[in-house]
């Protein structure tokens, strides 16, 4: 077996310059360099809060809970969703990849503090490392608005699911989620390091300049891996045209996602200590509260354009 490449979390000028016109060495040199916080920066945990949020979302897609035997997760990150479904008895077994090697290293560091059974992989959506009909069910989160060319990776995904598997991406932007989640994050990063800068009594709010310099210029390549938005009806005749069947597509968030983008802006422009734990109780439970209000009011009377995430599921053909 060929040995995965090294993480690269400190990229050279030269390299940061080239990842502009290069978005997979983009995606590479952002996820490698967020790979040992983006957890934190995510708030993204290994309990019951994001084992019930990750099995949720995944029913509301797919329809079950499983149980899956076997199940890869493409574009893991920090292995956040397929982690958290096998701690909700989703999968028994899982295999993780990635482009970058930084967030393959965490994820399969974090399977092993859990316990859990995964192997791991760097690789390109676009060109799945593993046989044909290997997989039960293929999932990803917030992956599919990373990959070039998203029908190429649908194919590649019912290449390595068995006849009849499933997968389930969740968390993708929609066209209009991402253009209003966008502004509200701009605004709220500019308002913060600008007031707390401008009144005295809040410098001790304002994180070192460094920091938010340095902050400014992963937003800057974070533009430059965020390659696609997605309409639902789009993302659905996607899936049909690389060959699965049943495909369907859902959304959420609306209020939610119009409260949530503002706090994790406010959280990522001070210091992290400034925040204690009443904080971050009131943030989770209003996100929590206005998920409800989106799903039980907001999706039966609005069009499902305007909600921020999009997920989509389907078939292998027996």
């Amino acid at each position: 077996m060929a040995t995965d490449p090294a993480p690269n979390p400190h990229a050279t000028a030269e390299e940061v310059q080239a990842a502009y016109s290069d978005p997979k060495l983009a995606n590479v040199l952002y996820h490698d360099w967020e790979a040992g916080t983006y957890d934190e920066k995510w708030s993204i945990s290994y309990d019951d809060r994001c084992i019930t949020y990750a099995v949720d979302r995944f029913k509301a897609v797919a329809g079950d809970t499983g149980p899956y035997e076997h199940a890869l997760e493409l574009g893991c990150g920090t292995g956040f969703f397929l982690l958290n479904l096998m701690q909700g008895d989703v999968i028994k077994k899982g295999s993780v990849t990635d482009l970058s090697p930084g967030m393959v290293e965490v994820a399969l560091r974090n399977a092993r503090h859990l316990g859990l059974d995964v192997d791991g992989r760097v690789a390109d959506a676009e060109r799945i490392p593993y046989d044909d009909n290997t997989f039960d069910l293929v999932v990803g989160h917030a992956v599919l608005h990373h990959i070039p060319d998203v029908e190429a990776a649908m194919r590649e995904v019912l290449r390595v699911l068995k006849p009849g598997g499933k997968f389930v991406f969740a968390g993708d932007p929609t066209n209009i989620g991402n253009f209003y989640a966008r502004k509200l994050g701009q605004a709220t990063w500019w308002l913060t390091t600008n007031i707390t800068k401008a009144v005295p009594v809040l410098n001790d709010w304002r994180r070192p300049q460094e920091e938010l310099d340095e902050s400014s210029r992963a937003a800057a390549l974070e533009a430059v891996v965020d390659l696609h938005t997605f309409d639902p009806d789009d993302l659905e005749k996607t899936a049909r045209r690389a060959g699965a069947v049943e495909v369907k597509a859902v959304t959420d968030e609306l209020s939610a996602a119009l409260f949530g983008w503002p706090v994790r802006t406010f959280e990522a422009a001070v210091p992290r200590e400034k925040l204690g734990f009443g904080w971050a109780m009131f943030a989770y439970r209003t996100w929590q509260n206005l998920s409800w209000v989106d799903q039980n009011i907001f999706a039966k009377v609005l069009p499902r354009e305007v909600f921020y995430n999009v997920s989509v599921t389907g078939k292998k053909s027996s």
